[in-house]
């Protein structure tokens, strides 16, 4: 018999989390002869995210659980599940219900007779969003397609389905600095994809905010492409180049017209300019460099509080 392994990350999502466990297990007991489990991760939440996962393994065997120690974000979260997974295939889920769980016997039907080793899903629209936030997440995708080898379809969803040995190949990936839109492309495997139009959020707020989402995009960025460090020195090429020609024909215009050299306006501009496109290749490096100094400290990606899986574990994976 097959199993499977959901596992579904968690941040202060009390007000949907026994919606979200309702509307899977419908959808999982109509697989015939298939196991199943239910892995949630609790990421640090300040609300009673834990209490109603408790509650849930309690009434349902089926029901795993895992406490972070502190909140060590999504990416920490769905390592964390995929980890601790016994299933043949595993599922990540988001709690909110934007990833319909219908789709999860369409995935499994991919990889058991279609011969896919993963199934991806992607949203076709992005109705209800905000539209500037629409227009950024668009042009991350372009940007970073351009920069990386690794295929990041725009629209992807972390929601999807996985065999035994593609988790196995991203678990091999111990990255502190972790980017699973850019891992789930780096690694390869056929891989079919599913589109659906968007969803709402069964209930509750979304956690990530417009800064959030920029920095998460910056991390994708760094961690699969260095075409910034490139940028920054052709540009600095650039600047160089034209200030030697600006040279060359100061000299040559005092020399023949005798006209002056420009007054101090022109040279402050100048200054800040150069003095910027200084800045801005100093922090491009720096933001490489500080991702390099995370990795060197060799930290763990999450530490566990508690966890139902194993009453004796207490010690951090990493």
């Amino acid at each position: 018999m097959k199993k499977i392994s959901v596992v579904v990350p968690c941040y202060n999502e009390s007000q949907v989390l026994e919606i979200f466990y309702k509307a899977v297990t419908a959808e999982l007991i109509k697989i015939p002869e298939c196991d199943y489990e239910l892995l949630f991760v609790d990421d640090g939440s300040s609300d009673d995210t834990l209490k109603i996962m408790k509650s849930l393994s309690e009434k349902d065997d089926k029901v795993l659980y895992i406490s972070l120690s502190r909140n060590f974000g999504k990416e920490a979260a769905m390592y964390a599940g995929m980890q601790k997974s016994t299933g043949d295939y595993v599922v990540i889920m988001d709690a909110d219900l934007q990833d319909p769980p219908e789709l999860i016997p369409q995935m499994l039907s991919a990889l058991e007779n279609e011969g896919y080793d993963c199934a991806g899903s992607r949203r076709v629209t992005r109705k209800g969003e905000p539209p500037i936030r629409s227009f950024f997440a668009r042009l991350f995708y372009k940007i970073i397609n351009k920069m990386s080898d690794a295929e990041i379809v725009d629209g992807a969803r972390d929601f999807q389905m996985m065999s035994r040995k593609v988790v196995d190949s991203i678990l091999m990936l111990k990255e502190y600095n972790r980017f699973s839109k850019g891992i789930f492309g780096w690694i390869g495997f056929k891989k079919k994809w599913f589109e659906y139009e968007n969803v709402e959020r069964a209930a509750g707020e979304t956690k990530w905010s417009f800064w959030k989402l920029f920095m998460y995009a910056l991390q994708g960025i760094v961690a699969f492409s260095t075409a910034p460090l490139v940028f920054a020195s052709f540009f600095g090429l650039l600047c160089c180049v034209l200030a030697i020609l600006l040279i060359f024909v100061t000299i040559f215009r005092t020399l023949v017209f005798g006209d002056p050299t420009a007054g101090w306006p022109s040279l402050v501009c100048i200054i800040l300019l150069l003095s910027g496109i200084q800045m801005f290749g100093i922090g491009i490096l720096g933001q490489y460099l500080a991702k390099t100094y995370l990795e060197t400290k060799n930290r763990p990606i999450y530490l566990i509080s508690e966890t139902n899986i194993n009453k004796n574990e207490g010690q951090a994976k990493d």
